[in-house]
């Protein structure tokens, strides 16, 4: 799904696709399960751009950074189907390296606005990634983790993570996001490895 044409890959090398997983719908804004969307909501608003409908099935916005193109998408296709909107911006961009993709979204066993970036590996049972590997079929591509924390119930995780979060857990994602936009700059700047050494640390 990610092969394209050698010229058109090498000509967009610099461009980079940054995808914020949610739900779409009034009802989902704000929840614990759209903080990727909040996100690249977030970093559209920082550069004075909107996200607008698009024909892939996203709401997609397009920044630079130091030259280097950047598109901000969140899938309209709800979590379960996100990959269909990822695989199709990917096809019609000519985006071919994994390390040019970075999804934004939520981590249940990571602390209430702890952030991570993580290259590949497990999905942690997260169905938007789900969709994502299944459509790319590569695991193999960067993932910003954003930490939601877990409900006392185990058994609440789907309620849990339609819910809005309490006011202070909300001023904790209002400073995680704007840590997340840091991180998502560093991640196409500087590289993933120094990005991670970055932002990775506990301390």
């Amino acid at each position: 799904m990610l092969k394209r044409s050698s010229k058109k890959n090498s000509s967009n090398q610099n461009t980079f696709l940054v995808v914020g997983l949610g739900n779409p719908g009034k009802e989902y804004v704000g929840t614990r399960h759209n903080v990727g969307a909040a996100v690249v909501e977030a970093l559209a608003e920082a550069h004075d751009c909107v996200l607008r409908k698009s024909r892939d099935q996203s709401l997609n916005a397009e920044i630079s950074l130091e030259g280097k193109k950047v598109l901000l998408a969140f899938p309209q296709t709800f979590m379960n189907n996100s990959g269909q909107a990822v695989s199709s911006i990917m096809r019609r961009n000519g985006i071919s390296n994994p390390e040019n993709l970075i999804v934004v979204h939520d981590e249940m066993d990571t602390p209430p606005g702890d952030l991570r970036i993580k290259f590949g590996g497990g999905l942690a049972g997260h169905n938007g990634l789900k969709s994502i590997t299944n459509h790319l079929h590569t695991q193999d591509y960067l993932r910003l983790r954003l930490g939601i924390g877990k409900p006392a119930d185990k058994d609440s995780g789907a309620n849990y993570v339609l819910k809005r979060p309490s006011k202070t857990e909300q001023e904790i994602f209002s400073q995680a996001i704007q840590k997340a936009i840091e991180a998502i700059e560093a991640l196409i700047l500087e590289g993933k490895d120094a990005a991670m050494a970055r932002f990775n640390n506990r301390s």
